[in-house]
């Protein structure tokens, strides 16, 4: 059967690219016993120091519902602290711990020299270009 669709399957691809990078992302957070989503979590605090819950769930692609949980059991094991935000009694904020943050110097790493990798196997242009035509299509399909 033919199909109506005329362009290739741009979240499809996307979702590919995800994968393929994370291949390589991913033995390292099992190994340090990290989910994906955890590890999004401190990159996130480990980028911006204490940040506002909200912010954390839209910067790491985590719905609330399941931020709540992906916390709890991080401050469970010592990887982030969370309290209320001093200038807002009714926001939560969150930071990495000592631990946590030793496990985002320790895993940025691994992660930077594959990073390092793409750009020598594609060239720095192509990895630039590719980072912008990225960004570009975000911003064309923000709301």
């Amino acid at each position: 059967m033919v199909t109506p669709f005329v362009h290739r399957n741009l979240p499809r691809l996307l979702l590919q690219a995800r994968e393929s990078v994370m291949a390589h992302t991913r033995p390292g957070l099992r190994g340090s016993g990290l989910s994906d989503q955890q590890w999004r979590v401190l990159r996130v605090l480990g980028e911006h120091g204490t940040v506002e819950t909200g912010r954390v769930a839209r910067e790491a692609f985590i719905l609330g519902p399941s931020l709540t949980g992906v916390l709890t059991r991080m401050e469970r094991d010592g990887l982030i602290r969370r309290e209320r935000d001093p200038a807002d009694q009714r926001r939560t904020v969150v930071e990495a711990t000592a631990q946590g943050l030793k496990l985002v110097v320790t895993l940025s790493r691994t992660i930077e020299a594959h990073y390092e990798w793409m750009e020598s196997a594609m060239g720095k242009k192509k990895l630039g270009q590719l980072y912008a035509l990225l960004d570009e299509l975000i911003e064309l399909e923000q709301p």
